[in-house]
This record gives structure tokens, sequence and C-alpha cells, in this order.
């Protein structure tokens, strides 16, 4: 029996990176998924291929920056398995790292209108669900190491960041006493077609990042998946409200510049 054997999870961003990586853990751990993220195509054939290796996936085309699209999701479990479980929280993205001063308005809203707005516009879907059920529940932001620092690179996302580790203790507050746990994970840096850009600014940034991290390498986004998976099980059922750094030791020890 795997750790989320049987419940019903939400996955957004599942198309690529660390979305991808979650929905193929959670897979394996038991859960009936639905895999949501703005292309079509992507999370299609990952649903095919998770169902072609027996588990239980479904697919949605969704744009979270919409509170249509956010509902998406959560409507497509509930039509698909009957109710809502679980949800990893997880689309999100950045521009290429600059100084904040040097940022436009154009990108502090692009950056906020997926990160922070949209996933509060999941969160309140996923939690109206959870409630309405009346039999509790779990979700799990990805936040990232920039919703606990500063020093990365974007002060646009970091201030989206720290805005979703906001949300998590307000949800916590509202909702605990319903049975729902409301957790994120903060990763670190791993690469991903998402990070990219990034380690192609320079091909020493990806040693920079090793060195600056305690276990000296940077992470497989399957990493973060495992984090999130024991988050949403019951084997965290007395954990809520955490932001937890999967991140390698970085933040313990100093930031990264």
């Amino acid at each position: 029996m795997g750790i989320l054997q049987g419940k019903v999870t939400v996955v957004t961003g599942a198309g690529r990176g660390i979305g991808a990586a979650a929905a193929r853990l959670f897979a394996a751990e038991g859960a009936k998924l639905v895999l949501a993220a703005r292309t079509r195509a992507e999370v299609e054939a990952l649903a095919a291929e998770l169902t072609a290796a027996g588990a239980e996936a479904v697919a949605v085309a969704a744009d979270v920056t919409t509170a249509e699209g956010a509902q998406r999701p959560v409507a497509a479990a509930i039509e698909t398995y009957g109710r809502l479980d679980a949800a990893f929280d997880n689309a999100g993205a950045g521009p290429v790292p600059a100084p904040l001063a040097d940022r436009d308005e154009s990108t502090w809203d692009e950056v906020h209108a997926l990160n922070l707005r949209g996933t509060w516009l999941c969160l309140r879907a996923q939690l109206r669900a959870m409630a309405a059920r009346g039999r509790g529940g779990s979700v799990v932001l990805n936040t990232g190491v920039g919703a606990l620092v500063g020093g990365f690179g974007d002060g646009t996302q970091q201030a989206a960041k720290h805005g979703m580790t906001g949300l998590v203790k307000a949800a916590t507050a509202d909702y605990a006493a319903l049975g729902i746990r409301v957790n994120a994970i903060a990763p670190g840096v791993a690469r991903t077609s998402a990070t990219e850009a990034f380690f192609a600014a320079g091909p020493q940034l990806a040693a920079a990042v090793a060195r600056a991290t305690p276990l000296g390498r940077v992470a497989d986004p399957a990493e973060f998946a495992e984090a999130a998976a024991w988050l949403l099980s019951d084997r965290a059922s007395y954990v809520t409200g955490v932001t937890l750094p999967v991140d390698g030791g970085l933040t313990a020890v100093r930031t990264f510049t």
C-alpha cells in the first residue's frame, strides 16, 4: 500500500518538471490523479503514460490564473472520482533573475498572477470542496527557497512566494478545525525546464549553487516530490501550517547570490 493509496489528488503544473515528477511518484504511491496544466498535450501524454502503467489519472487543461481555470481540476476530481482528498499546487514560474529595480510593472503583474493569485484561486477552490464534504483533506503548495530568504535574484517572484507562505498560515488558521491540513514545500534548485534559462545564463551557475548548498549538489525534482507526498499523506497527520525547506541545507547556513 502506498502512502497516498486511494487519495484523489489534484496536481497543478503537472506537465513538466516538479509537477510531472510529483505525478509519477503520487501514482506509484497509489493516488488517483487529476493532472492539470495550461498545455493540454503535456498532461494528456502524462496521464496516458500513468494509465498504461496501471494508475488512475485524468488530464485537464486549465489556466489557474482565472477562477474558472482553478475550479476546473476540482470539478474533474469530483466528476471522475466523487471527491477531492488532496492537492499539490505546483503551478508557478518566474523570469530570468535580475535586480528588483530593473523590473517593470508588467513583470510584477505576470509573476503575481500565476504564483500568488493563481495559487490562492486553486487553494480557494480546493478548500471549498474539502470543507463541503466534511472529511478533511490535505493541500501542499510549492513555493521555493525564495519564500524564506532574500538574495535569489528576483524580488518580484520572492514577494509572491512569501505571500504563499502567508496563505499557508491563514488557511491553517481557518481550516484546521475541519481537519484540513495546509503546508508548503520550499524547494532548492533542480535542473528542470524552468531553470534551464538560469543555468544557461552562465556555466558557472550550477557549480555556484552546488558550492552554496551543504549537500554539494543541485536536486532531482523527484526529491521535492517525495517531501510533498509525505506532507499530503496521513503519515504527516499532525503537521499543518509548515513551509518545509527541501533545499539541501541551503537556507540553514547561507543565502545564495
